[in-house]
């Protein structure tokens, strides 16, 4: 008497019960993965929020006419220090140290501005961190996917060679249960993806206002040592306020 398979039901649950243990590890791999993927990205928005709030703050502050010690004062009681506060107040630093030693005004000017461009990568690196890790859920997590799905087709034909007669039945549990991976690796993927790209354009954006910003400040303190003015005169900020609305 020929022997049959017995037909597993359809339900995406059972599926996933009656799957292969490497097939329900990549579904729970995959799973995590993707749970991670929309913890990433809700931090990521969080903290673009916070750094495009702070930036916006501290610069209306700056472009006030307030004066450049008295804003280097504040910035030192901050302990965390962030964005454009964070370059501001380590590029002044390294403006007042090298004024103190008495370096010639190139020499201040290159100093700061090394310090400046340091400042600005070691803020892009805070702000983007939790990108490349969504990078990297976005393009394996098909191949994962896949590997389940290759996997559970495998194990349903070896299975099906067992059958003396085969129908649809016999057949479409095995390989519906073997797309859920697939589909799982996609549902990760997808998302992180999409938000990689975003985060990336807005990543962007927020490095060119910061680097602009850098380069105001560079032409406010070389404005400064050629007049003589000394560092944190009002008038001086105010000049460089409308060079800023020139730009």
């Amino acid at each position: 008497m020929p022997t049959t398979a017995t037909p597993t039901s359809l339900n995406i649950s059972d599926l996933i019960l009656h799957a292969s243990p490497v097939v329900q590890i990549v579904m729970l791999i995959l799973f995590l993965a993707s749970i991670y993927g929309w913890f990433l990205i809700a931090k990521l928005e969080m903290t673009f929020r916070k750094s495009n709030q702070q930036d916006s703050s501290f610069e209306k502050i700056f472009w006030s006419g307030a004066d450049l010690k008295t804003l280097y004062k504040n910035a030192q009681t901050h302990p965390h220090r962030q964005g454009i506060e964070s370059v501001f107040y380590e590029g002044f630093t390294e403006f007042l140290k090298l004024k103190k030693r008495q370096a010639s005004r190139e020499d201040t000017i290159s100093g700061t501005e090394r310090m400046l461009r340091v400042s600005l990568s070691r803020e892009q690196n805070v702000l983007e961190q939790g990108a490349s890790t969504l990078a990297s859920i976005g393009s394996v997590s098909p191949y994962v996917g896949l590997f389940g799905t290759v996997w559970g087709i495998m194990n349903a034909f070896i299975g099906l060679a067992q059958v003396e007669q085969v129908t649809l039945a016999t057949v479409a549990p095995g390989i519906a249960e073997a797309l859920i991976a697939t589909a799982i690796g996609l549902f990760a993927a997808i998302p992180a993806v999409l938000a990689y790209n975003r985060y990336s354009a807005k990543s962007e954006a927020v490095y060119q206002q910061r680097a602009l910003f850098a380069e105001e400040m560079t032409a406010l303190l070389q404005r400064e040592s050629l007049d003589g003015t000394g560092t944190g005169s009002q008038a001086s900020n105010q000049m460089a306020g409308s060079l800023r609305e020139d730009a």
